[in-house]
């Protein structure tokens, strides 16, 4: 599977977007207006790096939460 974190299982996550419209009232206009919602996706900052499983150097696709945190070893 693409864009997967092999350790978390973090993947991409869908959401909506919000387009709005007009001056707020606190800067002097009427407010804002909503004119459309669509679907939008965020996807996870996925890397690719060696790292030591099993006591063999491969590479493994790893979110960069995981990498930072220290959940894998790479090799010297």
């Amino acid at each position: 599977m693409a864009r997967v974190c092999e350790f978390c299982g973090k993947g991409t996550k869908t959401g909506g977007s919000i387009a709005r419209r007009g001056l707020p009232k606190k800067k002097g206009g009427v407010g804002l207006r909503i004119t459309k919602r669509t679907k939008r996706t965020f996807k996870p900052n996925i890397q690719r790096v060696r790292a030591l499983v099993n006591g063999a150097a491969t590479r493994v696709k790893i979110c960069t939460r995981c990498l930072k945190s220290g959940k894998i070893k790479k090799p010297a």
